[in-house]
């Protein structure tokens, strides 16, 4: 599906989509597969009128070998007995006081914090009406109002015929939340401490589908430290302990892990985590000294390319920094040259140099756009300017990226550029607009570029003291190695929320301590039937 303008051909119809085939089975192999990916019939295409449900369009340009099966197959029953690798042993999560999260329906409540946990056939996990407990305010106070993935942005960089259409936007074509897996318990969750939310959705007919177990909600033990600290003849320690919310969506060959991780510090934390396979592209060769130009990825085995692709994943975040009228600020870190001049900001030090910030309260949206790794280090704020702390400054959160800040490096003028022309940045700030959910614009299969974030951003609208929507983006440049090969091990990149003068104090400094021997890590348990 997609759009590239006017000089493609019609073939007479209005939804079109293109479609390639891929080898199951071939009468002499050796071996079959589950792996259908390692085995494209690269060259062939064809066009589908979706209307008419028929094929209008077909071309067969080029003969390319078919990959073979050997090799490729990640299933357990193929791969062992004998499993020959790494090799761990068995836990699970004791929790001997048994599970602190406590659901209400989709109500979740959990240590300080509590929220809501909703389901969408096109962004999967929502999470609503998150608020944070101030133990020293007594009452809870919010944070975020609703934040779900909006799209997925995965244009590959093949420009050949059978390539160039590979450009996909994966929630508003496919559906994050039609394509979520039901989760195993035990590997896609933690066993024994996790609780499992049901999706429901609508079938092209409308009749309702219920998606079991589509969401799980966990404490992680992680083994991380909360904070600590060793005085002169004392330390203090507290445990990281966190809740997770987690779905699986597994669009085509790819898998993507996407976690809501709430931290007792009153930290928001977002995880994207990519596994699954390989899009692979038949070549006729079979070691890298055969390669004369450029091969647009990796030889990963024999006749077999990793094409080189992206991946955006952007966030949806309606942000209320306890409450509805926030402003964006930007605070940038400059160095200074110490002039010894105390008038200035120097003193008469050896001192030759410092940093300070230079703080500025964004007006409008087209200021309040960001690209990231910039010239000089800037932090990113939302504060609430009608909120104080109790020596004066304006609560607030700020925005903290994880890794994984790449932007698009097509050309403006390239097709999926202006269709998904917001991935040239990572930040974009927008007032609110309950039409604004979907960075792409609302109908994606076919969108051109004139409704989405980019486009609704040229009017630049007030975005201080507003009800306001951080767009987030994640993004990471994609080559391939065969080390991803059959299936890739999992990569991730994140972002945090994380309070910033929101609380007057460390919010965790009350926190019970652990017992001073711990729990005893390899106790036995006897599990009951019940």
């Amino acid at each position: 599906m997609g759009w590239f303008g006017d000089g493609e051909p019609t073939y007479g119809g209005a939804r079109l989509a293109k479609m390639q085939c891929f080898v199951r089975h071939m009468d002499g192999d050796a071996t079959t597969t589950a792996n259908v990916f390692a085995r494209p019939l690269d060259g062939v295409t064809l066009v589908v009128d979706l209307d008419r449900v028929a094929i209008v369009g077909y071309k067969d340009r080029v003969v390319k070998p078919v990959p073979k099966a050997e090799g490729t197959d990640y299933r357990a029953d193929k791969l062992g007995p004998p499993f020959t690798g790494p090799d761990t042993v068995p836990g699970v999560v004791v929790q001997p006081e048994g599970s602190g999260i406590c659901v209400d329906g989709h109500l979740v409540r959990w240590a300080n914090w509590e929220l809501h946990i909703g389901f969408d056939m096109r962004a999967g996990t929502v999470i609503s009406l998150a608020s944070v407990l101030d133990i020293d305010a007594g009452h809870r106070r919010r944070v975020l109002y609703r934040g779900f993935v909006s799209e997925i942005f995965v244009p590959y960089m093949d420009p050949e015929e059978e390539w160039y259409f590979h450009t996909f936007l994966d929630a508003g074509g496919y559906g994050l939340g039609v394509s979520a897996s039901s989760l195993q318990r035990g590997a896609d969750c933690p066993a024994g401490n996790a609780v499992y939310f049901d999706g429901y959705y609508s079938d092209p007919d409308g009749r309702p589908v219920k998606a079991e177990d589509v969401i799980c909600v966990f404490e992680r033990y992680s083994g991380d430290i909360a904070w600590r600290h060793t005085g002169i003849a004392e330390q203090e320690v507290r445990p990281d302990v966190t809740l997770v919310v987690r779905m699986v969506a597994t669009i085509g060959n790819y898998d993507y892990i996407l976690d809501w991780e709430f931290k007792t510090s009153g930290t928001i934390k977002c995880v994207v985590s990519l596994t699954g396979i390989l899009v692979m592209k038949a070549t006729s060769y079979t070691r890298v000294e055969q390669i004369r130009e450029d091969a647009h990825g990796t030889l990963v085995a024999e006749n077999t390319v990793g094409v080189y692709h992206d991946h955006f994943i952007t966030y949806h975040l309606d942000i209320d920094v306890d409450g509805t009228r926030n402003s964006f600020v930007k605070k940038t870190i400059t160095p200074v040259r110490n002039t010894g001049n105390p008038a200035t900001g120097g003193a008469d030090t050896p001192r030759k140099s410092y940093w300070t910030v230079r703080r500025e309260v964004v007006e409008t949206e087209v200021d309040g756009q960001a690209k990231l790794n910039g010239a000089l280090p800037v932090e990113l704020l939302f504060i609430n300017p009608g909120k104080k702390t109790n020596v004066g400054n304006e609560v607030g959160y700020r925005l903290v990226p994880a890794g994984a800040t790449a932007a698009s490096l097509l050309a403006d003028d390239d097709y999926p550029q202006r269709r998904a022309s917001y991935a040239k940045k990572q930040v974009w700030v927008t007032p609110y607009n309950k039409s604004e959910k979907w960075v792409p614009g609302l109908y994606a299969e076919q969108s051109t570029g004139d409704d989405n974030l980019a486009a609704w951003s040229r009017s630049n609208r007030r975005i201080m003291d507003e009800d306001i929507v951080l767009w987030y983006t994640v993004g990471l440049h994609h080559i391939p190695y065969q080390e991803d090969f059959p299936v890739m091990p999992t990569v991730s990149g994140a972002f945090e929320l994380r309070p910033s003068n929101f609380f007057d104090r460390n919010p965790l400094l009350r926190t019970r301590p652990p017992p001073r021997n711990g729990y005893s890590p390899n106790c036995s348990c006897n599990v009951g039937s019940g």
